[in-house]
Parts: C-alpha cells; structure tokens; sequence
C-alpha cells in the first residue's frame, strides 16, 4: 500500500530529515534546542534522536551546562555515516576530492587522464585512489557527481557527446553507474561551476544569472540559472556560446558531426575557428596582448600580467579584450536579460575584477539592459565545489530520506 499523507511513518520520516537538516547547518544542538527550533515535544524530541543514533546517524559529541541538573548532551551528525566524491574531468587532467556527509573535504587527489582511453577505468581509478587517500571503505561512499566539458542528455543524464573527451559517449553513465555500484551523476561543467557560484559565491542568492567561463584548455562555455535552476535546452545544449555568431567573427557554414572544431591542439583542447570563441579562444586573446606589447607564457599569464601592471598600454589591452568579451555579453543580455552575468574560469579569474568592470562598461555601450557583470568568487575550484554540493545534496537526500 502506497504511503499517505500524516501516517506516523511519514511524519517520523518528515521530522527526522527536518532534525538532520538542522543539525547539519546549526548543530551541534541539546534535545532542547531541537524541540526549540523544531517545534517537537521533549519526548518526540528525544525519540527522534535515538532513533537516528540507533541508524548511526547522530551521536552524542559533548555537553551544555544548563540551569539546576545535569549538563544537556549535545548532538551532532556523524560526520563518517557517508562520504560522497566529486570529479572534474578534462582532456588535462582529473581532479577528484572526497568529503562526508557534513561537507567537510577528506581528501584531494589527481589522475592523468591520459593512463588510460577508457572513462569507467579512468574514473575507476581515481575514485578507488580516493578513498585508498581518505581511509574510507568504498561501501560508505553514497555519491559520485563528474563535471565533464561534454553535452549531457537532461532527459536520460548521459552525455551526447564531448569534443574535447571523443571516449566519453552515450552509455558511459550506465557503465560507471554498474562498475561503482552507486549513484552516478554527469554534469556539464561549466553548469557545476554555476551552481557553486549560485551557492556560495558571486551569484549567492540570486535566482537569474548568466555565468560565461572563459578558460585557457576549454575556450568559453556558458550557464544559465532561471528562477533558481539550471537551463538546460531541450537537448542538453544551451550554453554553447562559442557558436553564437558575433561582429568580428567568421561564421560557422558546416558544424556537422565534427562540431565545426579544429583539430587538437598542443594542450589537447579543442577550438572553434568562428563564432564568439574565435574572438576569445587563448591563441586569439595572446596575439591580441602582443599587439599592445604584453608577452606571457600563456593566456592566463598574459591577462594577469595586464590586470596586475598599471600601464596604458596593459587598460589598452583589457579594454580591447573587454570590448571582445561585451560582444557575447550584450547578446545574451538582450535576449536572456539576466541582470547579473559573472565571469568565471582561469582566464576570468587572471582578470579579476579589472576586467569585469571593463566588460560591463563595454556591454552597456552595446546593449540597453544594464547588465551587471562580477568576476567569479568561488575559491579554488568552482567545477570540484558544484559537483561536491550536488553530490551532497543526492546524498543527503538518499540517507535522510531512508529514516524510518
């Protein structure tokens, strides 16, 4: 018989999520606080915990000095009763970390991606050096979410397909899905980097943006959040601004099958000869740096440099690439009208908030909106946090959810 609406089970099971959640972001708490906050009796209160402490999903982690009595135990989660993994994926290099259910980071590690041409075996391998790192049995970890460059299917979670990983196909999901014995999420990752700068960083509390990543490997992608979610177009495509025809560019006259992308280039990475990314690609933004007199190792050297000297001639240079950046900029604002568009990446991150505020002044020129355009503030990796936040909130809802 299927569950009904105020049964004591559903409401035990709505009350313990409801207490673990709580505890989560607000412990640890007494049984007091608890009721406090929760609304819930003193003896539902404390039925609630030892049920969740015979799960092992709460223990007893100090106390509180009250009034008259005895001290109040204080309870928290138990930070070991799951562990999720979060990958980044690219054609450089895979970045893997572990954390437990509490979010706190266990471990970090990197892998080749280059040891082996197979996804399951790849993923495989830097999930099991995971947790070989972190001391933590693999049957404790709960969830595993993967940001990769590919397009990803929103009505089945497989990818369509990834120029930049041509091994990662449709069907790999399910292969990595009966090779860890788990959950298995795929992401885009520019959509991963978008919901950390949504949780924690430059787009914190903002229902409607516009994040545009702009990184050396990668060239630009971009994601949209509306109304607090992740747009992701019929087939898994939106975001592919590279395409987007702009001033400037040449435009595309055959995409076909191979993506209208160019051949691989020295770092793996593959690049766009037209469109918005043909302006913005790292080979196009170091010739552009040169002409102002700029010279650095890479993409991300030459904007750093600039952002960093006080000279005409570096504002000269990011100006110039602002202007570039506007063009895609305004026309996202114009048909999106997002409010809010934050730069992320390797390559945004070198400009910091120099280029930011050259980008916007640009886009005002050009477009009527008044788009406000920030540099990204998630620290460290937004693609590793995304995925991480996105695997504890499956895992959570997994372990919470299972309560009785």
């Amino acid at each position: 018989m299927s569950q009904r609406p105020g049964t004591p089970r559903l409401l035990r099971q709505l009350n313990d999520r409801a207490a673990l959640e709580l505890l989560l972001t607000s412990g640890p708490l007494t049984r007091t606080q608890l009721g406090t906050h929760t609304g819930l009796s003193k003896v539902t209160a404390s039925q609630l915990l030892a049920r969740l402490e015979e799960r092992d999903l709460v223990r007893v982690v100090g106390s509180k000095a009250g009034g008259r009595g005895p001290n109040a135990a204080l309870y928290a989660v138990v930070p070991e009763s799951a562990y999720v993994a979060a990958l980044d994926v690219s054609a450089q290099r895979v970045t893997a970390t572990i954390a437990d259910i509490t979010g706190e980071v266990v471990a970090d590690v990197s892998v080749d991606p280059t040891t082996s041409d197979d996804p399951v075996t790849l993923v495989h391998t830097a999930v099991r050096r995971l947790v070989e790192t972190a001391g933590v049995p693999l049957d404790k970890l709960r969830a595993c979410v993967i940001g990769t460059p590919g397009v990803v299917d929103p009505r089945t979670g497989d990818i369509r397909f990834s120029f930049d990983l041509m091994s990662w196909h449709e069907g790999i999901l399910e292969a990595l899905r009966a090779d860890l014995e788990r959950s298995v999420m795929i992401e885009n990752d520019v959509n991963l980097a978008a919901l950390a700068e949504h949780a924690e960083g430059a787009a914190e509390g903002v229902p409607e943006f516009v994040l545009i990543w702009l990184s050396a490997a990668g060239g630009v992608g971009m994601s949209t959040m509306i109304d607090g979610r992740i747009h992701r177009g019929r087939s898994g495509g939106a975001g592919e601004i590279g395409y987007l025809p702009v001033p400037g560019a040449p435009l595309p006259t055959d995409v076909g099958l191979s993506g209208g992308y160019e051949s691989l280039q020295d770092d793996g990475a593959r690049e766009l000869p037209h469109g918005f990314q043909a302006l913005v690609k790292a080979g196009q933004v170091v010739k552009l740096a040169a002409e102002h007199g700029i010279t650095g190792e890479d993409v991300t050297d030459v904007v750093r440099s600039a952002a960093e000297a006080d000279t005409p001639e570096a504002g000269a240079f990011l100006d110039a690439f602002a202007e570039r950046l506007a063009r895609g900029v305004a026309a996202v604002s114009v048909v999106l009208d997002p409010g809010l568009v934050v730069l992320g990446g390797d390559v945004a991150r070198a400009g910091g908030t120099k280029l930011a505020e050259r980008v916007q002044a640009a886009t005002a020129r050009i477009a009527p909106n008044g788009t406000e355009v920030g540099a990204g503030r998630v620290e460290g990796s937004p693609v590793v946090r995304g995925a991480l936040l996105h695997a504890l909130e499956r895992a959570r809802d997994e372990v919470f959810s299972s309560t009785v």
